[in-house]
């Protein structure tokens, strides 16, 4: 091999390396550009408010579970009963409430469910159904039991429809009522719509409301879950 091949030789090789250290460079730079592209479009202006929006709706939609809760706990504290008051079973479906009274055989003899002279007040909502169950458990007189529209504070006559609109008549009738009623061990029943008012329920035979045999019942929009107080 001559010198002039040689040279040639190394002339090509060092044409070759200046060709691919040029090329290399413009590859590098060219890359690095686009990098710098892709990192400053990742996370666009756009796309930070999106996130800020989607937040914000978050919050709001906790703001309102909030309201609705506190809203519901407001309307539980105003079922909740007096002190002392106890809860008759009802029907809210049909809006009736189920009254059991019973002449005990222990503590005054004029009596419903031990109280006397006005004790026992039952509360219900306006326009709800009572269904009574009566039971005379009380040995030595026959009872019966009325609901009275009445005009007086309390009973002040043998015959209590002089104090009153007699409603309802559990045990006895219309024509019967003065003397009439359930023997010891038997039991009646009776149902009427009241609607918002004071009323009394009494035994209707002559003389017994008189000597205490009474109770009261408030009918009004202000309850919301039938009750009882003074037992």
């Amino acid at each position: 091999m001559t010198s002039n091949t040689l040279i040639i030789i190394a002339a090509v090789i060092i044409v070759i390396i200046i060709v691919g250290v040029i090329a290399y460079y413009m590859i590098t730079r060219h890359s690095a550009r686009v990098i710098t592209t892709l990192s400053s479009t990742t996370v666009p202006t756009t796309n930070s408010t999106s996130t800020s929006t989607t937040s914000m709706s978050t919050s709001t939609t906790t703001s309102t579970t909030s309201s609705t809760s506190t809203s519901t706990t407001s309307i539980t504290t105003t079922t909740s009963l007096p002190p002392g008051a106890i809860e008759l079973p009802y029907n809210p479906s049909n809006h009736t409430v189920f009254l059991y009274i019973a002449v005990l055989n222990t503590g005054p003899t004029f009596n419903f469910n031990g109280t006397s002279n006005g004790e026992l007040h039952i509360y219900i909502p306006a326009n709800w159904t009572v269904i009574v169950y009566y039971t005379n458990e009380e040995s030595a007189l026959p009872h019966n039991f009325l609901i009275v529209q009445n005009d007086t504070p309390v009973p002040n006559s043998y015959n209590v429809a002089d104090d009153g609109k007699i409603l309802l008549y559990v045990g006895t009738s219309p024509s019967t009522y003065q003397y009439s009623g359930l023997s010891s061990g038997q039991s009646a029943s009776g149902l009427i719509t009241l609607p918002a008012g004071y009323y009394w329920f009494c035994c209707g035979i002559a003389g017994h409301a008189e000597s205490g045999m009474w109770g009261v019942i408030i009918s009004s929009s202000a309850v919301a879950v039938p009750y009882a107080t003074g037992l």
